[in-house]
This record gives C-alpha cells, structure tokens and sequence, in this order.
C-alpha cells in the first residue's frame, strides 16, 4: 500500500458489503531489466475496483498506469503481488483466460468486413449459436447508437464512429470488465469531448466495469465514479473526481488536476482549528488543520484552486486576504484568467466568470485584493 493510501481509501472495508469487488491488485510490482540495470515500473500497489464501476487510471506519461492495465489483461507479469479477478487470482493465468476485454487507442478493426461481421467476430469464434449473434450484435449497436450502419465498412465510418464499433466488439462478449487505454486520444476536442458523455452513458447501460487509462484529467473527471492519481509507479491518491479535485493530498495532485496555486508560509498563530499565516499588513492566510497536528512557526503548504478566489479594490474583512499586482489577464470565453503576483512572493491565477453582473475587469499593473474562504485553502504535504 502507497503512503499516500490508507485501507480506506484502496480496498473496500466492511462496510462496502454492497460493493462486491471486480479487479483486486494486492502488493503489485513490475519491475523491468535492461542493461543491466532496473527499472520499477510500479511499486507494490495496493487497489480494488468495485463490480459496475467507471474507474480511471490518471497520470502523466511513465507513471507506471498502462503498466498496472496490462497486468490486469494478462499481457505483463508482476514481478511480485497477485491480481485477482472476481476474487480469482490469475496472476499466472494467460490473457485469452481471463474474462476482460481491452480497447486500445488504434480501433483494430477489420478493414475488409463490415459492421456487422466486426462486432459478431468475437461471438463467432466462440461458437455462438448464429440466432444469438443476431440478437446481441443488434443489441448492442443500439447502446452505442450504431444501428443502420450494419453494412458499413471501416473506412465508411467518422472516427467517433469506428471508436463505437470497437467499443461494441468488446462489449459484446460480455466481459466482467472492459479496459481501455487511452481510447480517444486519436479524435478532436469536440468529438473527444461528446464521446467522453457517451462512454459514461454506454456503461451505465450495459453496467460492465469500466477502467479506463488516461493521461487527460478532464476525461478522468468527466466520466469516473473514481481516479487513482499515479505519479511514478505509485498511486498518489484515490478518490472521487470532487474529492480529487478539491481536497488534493499532495503537491502532485494538485498541480497536475486542474489549476491550482501553491502557497506556503510559518504558522503564525493557531484558532478555531485552523492556522494563520501572517503575510503582511492586513494580509493572512488561513488554512483548516483538520486534525493535523502543528505548531507555531511549522511550515504550512497549502493550496487553492483560482475560481474559488476573488478579486476587489479593497481587502476582505474576514477569511483570507492577499493583495497583488495583476501581471497577465488572458480572456477565456467563459471567464478571464487573471495572473496576480502578490506581496507573499507567489503568483496567484485567478478565474473571473464574464457575466454582465461582474462589472469592470481589473486590467494589467492594477493593484488587487484576493480574498476567499478559508475553507477553500487545503494542506497539502
């Protein structure tokens, strides 16, 4: 289990009776040779992955996530650990054996068959009666919106199209889970965008678990009922996607979900729960320690995401207060993304929705206040 996991957090207590699990890893490391020398790829993890779940695997490129799925798939050995699959272990069972299917970035699909023949050539090899390949074939190209496009072949297809035809190929085996390595990165941001709502829709239909690798956080956000945050082999923190993104555990986290700016100082003085970073005349930050044991003078890092700050002439009378200077305003659509540097030596970025109420926008070299609540400042270690 990672330092950054608790019990909790990883395998389902207890208390999640209701949750049987679908995917199990215990102790799982892949280390590889070369050279002569080793590589650890991923480092003793520790995850379960409850049956109908939406789970993502989030990180940066070498993070060890697409190594973690093809342990699940069978197509890498752990070096040490057990993966278990409806609690069965087949860590040493080979791929054909194990009941998931993998779709992968590049579609695969059979250029010279149609539709149709794609999606029922799964069903075909194993001997499936023909009247039940009719039905689940049909069937399924209604989940994934497909239907009248039976006779169609491959190259006849938009790329949002060809990802739901290998979708349904995969799908229509019924598999216990589906795993998907970062599926729609060969499509545009709006056809990305639109097939993000659609994956989540064709997984509730079908209610097959779903665990998917990307590197994308807006995907991750958008469609899982949880992400594990990988950053060098390791999983830095489980969570929802509002968990993740507004009560990031690490520095990590918090820099690579979203926006987010980093602030640290001495804790001048403790109340209420919460500990006050003196920085300057009529400027404080204040930060809940939620059961964190410091005291005076200790190093705080904390963090706070930019819509949650506001901008004014004047300071906030309460909550926490920052003034600054406004170096760059960059105008967005929705909002205007404002960089501020401040007297506690960090830039702040700062997201203003544009709405007729918001009145006047403060322009490069104005001097500004920040203010925002301080339960919307979190310590991150």
């Amino acid at each position: 289990m990672t330092d950054a996991q608790s019990p909790a957090e990883g395998v389902p207590t207890a208390g999640d009776h209701m949750a049987a699990v679908a995917i199990e890893l215990a102790g799982v490391t892949k280390e590889f040779h070369s050279g002569g020398e080793t590589v650890v790829a991923v480092r003793g993890i520790d995850l379960a992955i409850k049956q109908g779940e939406f789970f993502s695997m989030l990180g940066p490129s070498g993070c060890g996530k697409t190594t973690t799925m093809r342990m699940v798939a069978g197509f890498e050995e752990p070096t040490r650990g057990i993966v278990r699959l409806d609690g069965r272990d087949v860590t040493n069972v080979s791929p054909n054996k194990r009941d998931v299917n993998m779709v992968f970035q590049s579609y695969a699909l059979f250029p010279h068959m149609d539709v149709n023949e794609n999606v029922a050539f799964g069903l075909r090899r194993k001997n499936v009666p023909k009247a039940e390949i009719t039905r689940r074939v049909a069937e399924m190209l209604e989940i994934v919106d497909l239907k009248g496009r039976e006779k169609r072949r491959p190259r006849e297809l938009s790329g949002g199209q060809q990802q739901r035809v290998a979708l349904a190929r995969a799908l229509v085996n019924n598999p216990a889970a589906l795993l998907l390595d970062e599926p729609l990165g060969a499509l545009d941001l709006k056809l990305r965008q639109a097939m993000q709502v659609e994956l989540k829709r064709i997984q509730r239909e079908v209610g097959i678990t779903f665990v998917y690798v990307t590197h994308d956080q807006s995907e991750a956000l958008t469609m899982s009922d949880r992400i594990a945050v990988m950053n060098d082999g390791v999983i830095e923190q489980l969570g929802s996607p509002e968990e993740i993104y507004e009560h990031p555990n690490t520095r990590f986290v918090a820099g690579f979900i979203g926006t987010s700016n980093l602030l640290s100082g001495a804790m001048a003085s403790q109340a209420d729960g919460c500990g006050v970073i003196d920085a300057g005349t009529g400027e404080r930050i204040i930060v809940p320690l939620r059961g964190i044991a410091v005291t005076p003078g200790d190093q705080l890092e904390l963090t706070v995401r930019p819509e949650k700050i506001t901008l004014s002439a004047e300071p906030a009378r309460l909550g926490c207060a920052l003034r600054g200077t406004v170096s760059e305003v960059v105008y967005l659509g929705t909002s205007t993304s404002f960089t501020v540097a401040t007297s506690a030596g960090a830039d702040m970025v700062v997201f203003q929705q544009n709405s007729s109420s918001v009145g006047k926008m403060p322009a490069r070299g104005d001097e500004v206040w920040l203010s925002w609540d301080p339960e919307h400042s979190y310590l991150i270690r």
